[in-house]
């Protein structure tokens, strides 16, 4: 029992707390946290403001949350101890915890270690 297209549209926020459109029929001055960063902007301590609902035949639907545009904030630039932080921690996710070597691509956290300390038996084989 989900959604239909017409249960989405609640404009006043009556049935579900927040203003509720349906999926790609948000009003302007509305933007997803994507399309703000897509803007060079962030919401800045906003609320969410409404959202978008997608439904879907045998799960729970989709929820997208609006921010208004109007009262979002730039982006703060990159300084360079952020650089040097980030730097630091994309390099921490190559390095494998097994052999200590870095793999040249971000650990999976799935394996928890490089692909070849997982597999070594395929490495040998290959």
């Amino acid at each position: 029992m989900g959604l239909s297209v017409a249960d989405c549209f609640d404009p006043n926020g009556e049935r579900f707390g927040i203003p509720t459109f349906p999926w790609d029929y948000a009003p302007d001055g509305y933007a997803t946290y994507r399309q703000l960063r897509a803007r060079n902007l962030r919401p800045g301590g906003q609320p969410v403001a409404a959202q978008l609902l997608r439904p879907r035949r045998r799960r729970e639907p989709l929820v997208a949350y609006l921010y208004l545009v109007d009262h979002a904030k730039p982006v703060r630039p990159m300084t360079p101890g952020r650089w040097s932080a980030l730097a630091k921690a994309n390099t921490a996710q190559r390095v494998c915890p097994e052999c200590g070597q870095d793999a040249g691509y971000r650990i999976p956290t799935s394996l928890g270690m490089c692909v070849t300390c997982a597999y070594p038996e395929e490495q040998r084989a290959a």
